[in-house]
């Protein structure tokens, strides 16, 4: 029978990032769509950390030119991982599984 799930051990992992097509005008490369406030005064990033923030604090996946956004709207994030280049959904997890694993915690 499987445990059940201790909301304390789930890590949240927010990607942050893209290149600014889907919203265009208003998102583009340098304030792609996670970092506008379209809504309610906060950004979308602001809004999923706060559907989190019962649990630890969040990892964010962004690119490097995204790191000020991310310091500046989301101060509290655990811990930000970068990557060198946009690969899509499964390598962003992956890398933070990796760094998760290599610190000692369980990923799962």
């Amino acid at each position: 029978m499987p445990r059940e799930a201790d909301l304390s051990e789930i890590v949240p992992v927010i990607l942050a990032g893209g290149v600014g097509r889907r919203l265009w005008p208003l998102s583009t490369a340098a304030r792609p769509k996670p970092f506008l406030k379209l809504m309610g005064g906060k950004s979308f990033l602001q809004k999923t950390a706060q559907r989190v923030s019962a649990l630890k604090a969040p990892f964010v996946v962004c690119n490097e030119r995204h790191r000020a956004l991310v310091t500046e709207q989301l101060p509290a994030a655990e811990q930000i991982v970068l990557e060198p280049a946009g690969r899509g959904t499964a390598p962003a997890v992956a890398s933070v599984a990796h760094f998760l694993e290599k610190k000692g915690g369980s990923p799962l």
